[in-house]
């Protein structure tokens, strides 16, 4: 067992699969000579040639279609956009071509590619750098996205994202990448895409989250009366939503919570809102509550941390939904 960062993670296991596998291809912009602007990459051009660890130049939608093409033709590409809101100018390729293929050929072409994307607030980036877009993108048939929280899950998820068939949008909380630390096993693992993680079990309310707000929604709990018996999942998953595993939460408990950084209208807590109402409607006590950034984009830096859902908003709707 390795004592690893997030970065680190998500590093080994790209180093693995490419040892594994000639067919894995890493392309973007500085991921080769600079290993990214987050060193996620560091060392992988040194060791594996320019041929296999692509830099390409600055377009987006370029990186995207020349991904696709690999992917069509037999190379699982793992192209990598530096910042979430850097993935308009490839939306078109990612929505109307990597996600239909398989659909548009009646099976006969699949798109095996993993599209890595540091995700999120928290580090006091400017504009188009601290967003949280995963609910643009669960709204799209024919793609997986994926948001570990840890280093274990980064790597065995981003495993199983690159032996997938079909395209996946991997989204790394950046505000995590060095975080805190984790066992992780040194040998290959995977963790299964759809499939949710209880963090703690609780019989009092249900707390449903993913990526960084795993850690604020832990420090909150922490914060609670300790008669307050709190259920935490992590989605890891986006979509497809593991439903079972909030249903049966929900049902237990009686009340949900839902935290996550992006805007509050049409954010997948109003999906995951109205799959609690649907499923749950009888075993409901509360409304469901969610704690979410604001319908804003992400100001600069001296009022981040006012748009972000931190542990004490957190703990707040969690006390507000047991005594309801």
């Amino acid at each position: 067992m390795a004592n690893l960062t997030l970065v680190q993670a998500i590093n080994l296991a790209l180093t693995q699969e490419m040892e594994a596998d000639e067919s894995v291809v890493l392309l973007g912009e500085d991921v080769g000579l600079n290993g990214g602007v987050f060193r996620v990459t560091e060392g992988l051009q040194q060791r594996f040639g320019e041929h296999r660890v692509v830099d390409t130049p600055l377009a987006e939608s370029g990186i995207m279609g020349a991904a696709i093409g690999l992917a069509m033709n037999g190379i699982k590409s793992v192209p990598e956009i530096q910042f979430e809101g850097f993935l308009g100018p490839a939306y078109d390729q990612l929505v109307n071509h990597a996600a239909r293929y398989r659909s548009r050929s009646r099976g006969a072409i699949t798109v095996p590619m993993t599209v890595r994307v540091p995700v999120g607030g928290g580090i006091h980036a400017p504009e188009l750098h601290s967003d949280s877009p995963e609910a643009i993108y669960a709204h799209t048939p024919g793609l997986k996205v994926v948001m570990p929280s840890s280093p274990y899950d980064a790597k065995g998820l981003l495993i199983s994202a690159i032996r997938d068939p079909d395209p996946v949008l991997f989204f790394e909380p950046k505000r995590i990448y060095r975080a805190f630390r984790e066992e992780v096993p040194e040998d290959e693992y995977t963790v299964p895409i759809g499939k949710a993680k209880i963090v703690e079990e609780g019989t009092d309310v249900t707390v449903v989250t993913w990526g960084a707000m795993t850690i604020q929604c832990i420090n909150a709990m922490d914060s609670l009366p300790e008669d307050l018996s709190v259920e935490l999942i992590d989605l890891r998953t986006i979509y497809p939503i593991d439903v079972e595993t909030i249903v049966e939460s929900v049902s237990k408990t009686g009340r949900c919570v839902v935290a996550h950084e992006a805007p509050l209208t049409a954010g997948l807590g109003a999906e995951i809102s109205s799959l609690v109402q649907e499923r749950c409607f009888l075993h409901l006590e509360a409304p469901v509550q969610r704690v979410t950034g604001f319908d804003t984009f992400m100001p600069y830096y001296k009022m981040e941390l006012d748009y972000l859902p931190e542990a004490p908003r957190v703990a707040e709707a969690i006390a507000a939904c047991a005594a309801y």
